[in-house]
């Protein structure tokens, strides 16, 4: 039998959805969400209902029928750490995404959409490799400071779409692989896929700056920077992820205005472009270490990915480690939706979501 899946991903002025049969794209919409229309909702949960009720709208319009659904899968929101895979919309993570998130972010409206459509119809809802999936190992979560430790925070989705992608093209088990994924985009980031497990991962503030990330920085030069510029930890945040990197450097995050620029001459845009590119690589040399070399691919995907030039500086310097293959693309809806796929068939089952506790960014309380 073929099944039908509904993919809901929300995003800060959009709410993109997507039917899918089997691994199939039927039909995509993105719904547009302007300023104006935000500003009438104080908090991101007020949205819920407008997001709701534009998605059923929309849906009716192009005749679209909602009973044939299988299911229907949304994107993971700011959870606690989560494993890979699929979790069963449930009331304790639609209580969890509300009132006790890790972060504020449009994708925790990603279950609560998918489980309000899915309820009329009976039909299962699920999320699948939210962007706090941490599998690391005990290992790779120490750091210098006993006090703070590492944990995984990176463009999951993705990258695990994209490794399974290449293990099933290759006629190999995902669960016998090491595999190093870079999803490359706004921000970078990169994983190590081992034996089916994620074990560790360089997020977007520990690794390669990107076109609007600052990325990882020296210590001490950062600890004085932020004892003396009078900024708040918001004014700060926002500097290190929405205006550092190659924007901080280049006055823009469009890599191929970069691009033209070192093919007029622009020896400075070069300079970063080519920095960024062996940031890249450098965080992919890093996981390789954690199995010592045995690499069986590197996988470069994201947005930037589809920059021929940029691919090439960052294979040029890893190829000595494994074989690079490129997955170009952010591939969000067709991720959900094979994951959700794969549920269904049996391949895979989804776990049990049960609440836990936020750790705080800052692991000192104040007095």
């Amino acid at each position: 039998m073929s099944y039908k899946i509904l993919a809901i991903n929300p995003g800060s002025t959009s709410t993109k959805i997507a039917v899918y049969e089997d691994e199939q794209e039927v039909w995509s919409r993105s719904i547009s969400h302007s300023t104006e229309e935000l500003l009438n909702y104080p908090t991101l949960f007020d949205q819920l209902m407008m997001r709701y009720e534009k998605i059923i709208d929309t849906i009716t319009y192009h005749d679209i029928p909602l009973t044939d659904l299988s299911a229907v899968v949304g994107r993971g929101g700011m959870l606690p750490p989560v494993q890979a895979g699929a979790y069963l919309v449930n009331k304790a993570m639609l209580e969890q995404l509300e009132f006790d998130p890790v972060g504020e972010h449009a994708s925790n409206l990603g279950a609560p959409l998918a489980y309000r459509v899915a309820e009329q119809l009976s039909i299962p809802a699920y999320i699948y490799d939210p962007v706090t999936v941490d599998e690391m190992i005990d290992i790779t979560r120490v750091t210098g400071w006993k006090i703070i430790s590492r944990f995984g925070k990176c463009h999951n989705l993705n990258m695990r779409a994209a490794a399974l992608r290449y293990a099933r093209e290759n006629g190999l088990d995902y669960n016998d692989q090491n595999l190093i994924i870079s999803h490359l985009g706004g921000g970078i980031t990169s994983s190590l896929h081992s034996k089916g497990r994620i074990i560790d991962m360089i997020s977007d503030d520990e690794g390669a700056f990107a076109p609007e990330r600052a990325g990882l920085l020296p210590g001490q030069q950062l600890v004085a920077v932020c004892a003396k510029c009078g900024k708040s930890y918001e004014e700060l945040s926002r500097m290190l992820r929405r205006t550092g990197g190659m924007l901080d450097h280049l006055g823009t995050t469009d890599l191929r205005e970069v691009e033209k620029r070192i093919a007029g001459g622009d020896e400075h845009a070069e300079l970063i472009y080519e920095a960024m590119a062996l940031n890249v690589a450098k965080d992919i040399a890093r996981l390789a270490a954690v199995v010592s070399g045995e690499v069986d691919a590197i996988i470069l995907t994201g947005g930037i990915a589809y920059s021929k030039k940029f691919t090439a500086l960052v294979t040029g310097r890893v190829k000595w480690i494994a074989p690079v293959k490129i997955f170009a693309g952010e591939n969000e809806m067709e991720s959900l939706a094979h994951g959700a796929l794969r549920v269904l068939t049996g391949e895979e089952q989804a776990h049990e979501y049960a609440a836990r506790p936020v750790v705080t960014a800052c692991p000192i309380e104040k007095e």
